[in-house]
C-alpha cells in the first residue's frame, strides 16, 4: 500500500474510529468490575512500519526479558518482517505478520490479529509506533489488560483515542531507543505516574547486542562477491558498501544519486585496492544499475538483491565500511562491528542514529530536521537542500581517514 495512502487512511479513517472505539470502551467499562492488576506474562510489542526501529527497540525488549522473564511477542508489517529475525529476540511462533498490500487485506489482518492476541493470552501490549491510530486501535481492542504507548497529553493534534492504561510522554529531545526504554520503565513502575515515566535512562541501557558471524557464513558471502568481481582477492581488496536508497516513508532522506556517482569515482581513482558494492533489495536493482553504469568501473558493482536480510550480517562482516542514507541498513549494520557513515537531513542523528560505531554526516540547516512524530514524518519540503548542500568532496574528506587505513 502506498505510504501517502496509509497516512490518509490513518487520519481520515483512524481518527473517527479511535473516537468511536474510545466511546465503546468507556461504555463497556461502566459495566465492568474493578480492574485487577495483571502481572505481565505475555507481552506484545507492536512496530509495524519501520525496519530500523525493530533494531532500535531491541534494548527495550531485552530489558523486558531480563526484568520480567516474560514471553515476548511482536506484530509487524509483512514487508518489514525479515528484520525481526536478525537478533532472534522473538521466537518465530510469537510473531504476527500483518498484511500490507491493500485495505481489504489489512482489515482482514486486523481481524485475525484480535483472535491471535486472545489465543496467545496477551496481557500486555507495548505500542512502539509514534502516534499511529491503526496501532492504537490494535492495542485498544487486543484484549490486553496493560496497554502502553505514547500519549500526546496537551500537544495539539495526534489524537488517537483513549485506550492506554499507561500513558507515556514521547520525548523528542532524546534518542528513540531511550523513548522505547521509557515504555518499559512505565510497565515496571511501582505506582501510577502522570506522565510516565519519571526515570533516568543512561546511555548504557541502549547498548546494542552484537552478533557473531561464523567463518562458513563469511566464506559463502565472499563467494557471492567473487561471482560478480572475478579478480577479487580477500588479502588485497577491501570492500566498501554504499546504500544509495531509503524507504518510501521519507524519500527526502536520499543523498543525490549523482553525488554518489561522483564520490565513487573519487574513491576508486585514489584507492586502487577498494571495490565498491551498491546494496539494496531486488526492487531497487534497476535503479542501482543506472548509477553503476554512470560510474563505469569494474570495481563498482550492483549487489542489490544478492543477499537476503538474514545474510546482511555476513556481508557486513567481510566489508570494511558502509556509507548509507538514513535507512534500515544503517541499523542492521549496528549489530556488527563494521563502521558506518550515515547521511542525515530531514531527521537528526540525535534521535535516530544507529546504536553503533557511527559517524553522522549532517549539515544542520535551520529547517532541519523537518520530519517528526508530530507530522507523521511527512514534510512540506520537496527539495532536500539539507542533503544537497553536502558535496561529494566534503564526504570524501570525511571518509579519507578510514580509507587511508586500507592502503
Amino acid at each position: 500500500m502506498n505510504v501517502d495512502t496509509m497516512r490518509k487512511l490513518d487520519y481520515y479513517v483512524g481518527v473517527p474510529l479511535c473516537f468511536l472505539g474510545t466511546a465503546v470502551k468507556k461504555f463497556l467499562g461502566l459495566f465492568a468490575g474493578k480492574k485487577q492488576t495483571v502481572r505481565p506474562q505475555n507481552i506484545l510489542l507492536i512496530e509495524l512500519a519501520e525496519m530500523g526501529s525493530v533494531i532500535l527497540a531491541d534494548p527495550a525488549m531485552m530489558k523486558l526479558k531480563h526484568t520480567l522473564n516474560a514471553n515476548l511477542h511482536f506484530a509487524i508489517f509483512r514487508k518489514n518482517s525479515p528484520s525481526i529475525g536478525l537478533l532472534n529476540t522473538i521466537s518465530s511462533e510469537n510473531i504476527f505478520i500483518m498484511p500490507d498490500t491493500g485495505l481489504v487485506a489489512v482489515a482482514a489482518g486486523a481481524l485475525r490479529f484480535f483472535f491471535w492476541t486472545r489465543r496467545k493470552r496477551i496481557d500486555t501490549v507495548v505500542d512502539l509506533d509514534l502516534f499511529s491510530r491503526f496501532t492504537a486501535l490494535l492495542s485498544g481492542f487486543s484484549g490486553a489488560s496493560n496497554r502502553l504507548g505514547f500519549h500526546a497529553f496537551y500537544n495539539e493534534g495526534l489524537y488517537r483515542g483513549d485506550f492506554l492504561t499507561h500513558r507515556v510522554v514521547y520525548n523528542p529531545h532524546q534518542h528513540i531507543a531511550k523513548n522505547f526504554i521509557s515504555l518499559v520503565n512505565a510497565l515496571l513502575s511501582d505506582s501510577p505516574e502522570v506522565p510516565y515515566s519519571k526515570t533516568i535512562i543512561p546511555d548504557e541501557e541502549i547498548a546494542l547486542r552484537k552478533i557473531t558471524v561464523n567463518e562458513d557464513e563469511k566464506t559463502l558471502m565472499l563467494r557471492k562477491i567473487v561471482e560478480i568481481f572475478q579478480p577479487f582477492d580477500g588479502d588485497r581488496h577491501k570492500v566498501v558498501l554504499f546504500n544509495i536508497n531509503s524507504s518510501d516513508l521519507v524519500p527526502l532522506r536520499r543523498w543525490p544519486r549523482e553525488y554518489y556517482v561522483t564520490l565513487i569515482r573519487m574513491i576508486l581513482d585514489d584507492y586502487p585496492d577498494i571495490i565498491i558494492l551498491l546494496t539494496g533489495n531486488e526492487a531497487e536493482r534497476a535503479g542501482i544499475d543506472i548509477a553503476v553504469g554512470a560510474v563505469n568501473s569494474e570495481r563498482c558493482k550492483n549487489f542489490a538483491g544478492r543477499t537476503s536480510i538474514s545474510e546482511l550480517p555476513a556481508l557486513y562482516a567481510v566489508s570494511s565500511v558502509m556509507l548509507t542514507n538514513d535507512s534500515g541498513p544503517a541499523h542492521f549494520a549496528a549489530i556488527t562491528n563494521m563502521p558506518v557513515f550515515v547521511f542525515f537531513g530531514p531527521e537528526t542523528p540525535k534521535l535516530y542514529g544507529p546504536l553503533c560505531q557511527m559517524t553522522p554526516i549532517y549539515a544542520g540547516l535551520a529547517c532541519s530536521p523537518c520530519v517528526s512524530a508530530a507530522n507523521h514524518r511527512k514534510s512540506a519540503c520537496s527539495d532536500n537542500v539539507c542533503l544537497q548542500i553536502i558535496t561529494p568532496a566534503q564526504v570524501f574528506q570525511v571518509l579519507r581517514p578510514i580509507l587511508e587505513k586500507f592502503q
